[in-house]
């Protein structure tokens, strides 16, 4: 564990500051971050399904798709919006932290076949990860939602919305894994140490992004 652990937290500290700056601070360079996203996830994807083309390939493709289009359109160019996509990425960042943290550490019993490694003590360390980043955000008060809330209500607001996106980002990861256990793969490939595959590390934030994107459109967030 502590070998995997230092491999996946030296990984998390060089690759977390660098994908911070280009959110932050150059447009072009978070469109060629997409665009490396969508061609690695979609290769391991195809090979996850073993290089067939059907159903579940396609609606994979299309899923990764509309998720990359999700992170520019969320992301924007006014600083709120950059603020709020940070957010979004540092509640997947989180939640599978708190997973990885508290399932190594408490063990205990597994939520599902799908998934072997996953446990109620993960699920619960998710969830109290997630809250991290939205706790200094709120406690900083750098506002991410354009809504004029009471205190009261944003508060309940906010913390909903996060417990819900950390509950996005495990569903995410278990249906990635799903699909592993299905194929018999243990890592959807090896290209991040520690983590295995980029679909290994992003598939919750994958999922967080593209259902925060219809968050959007729907006017919630």
């Amino acid at each position: 564990m502590k070998s995997e652990f230092k491999k996946r937290l030296l990984t998390s500290i060089i690759l977390l500051p660098a994908v911070s700056l280009i959110i932050f601070y150059n447009q072009h360079l978070f469109i060629f971050l997409l665009i490396v996203i969508l061609f690695f996830s979609s290769k391991e994807w195809f090979c996850l399904n073993k290089n067939k083309i059907n159903t579940t390939t396609i609606l994979g493709f299309i899923f990764v798709i509309l998720s990359v289009i999700f992170a520019y359109l969320l992301r924007g160019e006014d600083m709120m919006s950059i603020i709020l996509f940070f957010w979004l990425i540092l509640i997947g960042v989180f939640s599978d932290l708190g997973g990885y943290v508290f399932g190594k550490t408490f063990g205990g019993k597994k939520i599902t076949r799908v998934s072997p490694n996953k446990t109620y003590a993960g699920m619960y360390g998710s969830f109290i990860f997630s809250l991290f980043p939205s706790a200094f955000f709120y406690l900083s008060n750098i506002k991410i939602f354009i809504y004029n809330y009471n205190t009261e209500t944003y508060f309940l607001f906010y913390i909903s919305l996060t417990l819900l996106l950390s509950l996005i980002c495990q569903i995410g990861d278990l249906t990635v894994s799903y699909f592993k256990r299905q194929n018999n793969f243990k890592d959807t490939g090896n290209i991040l140490p520690g983590h295995g595959g980029l679909l290994d590390r992003i598939d919750g934030i994958l999922f967080v992004i593209f259902f925060a994107g219809l968050f959007k459109i729907f006017g919630i967030i």
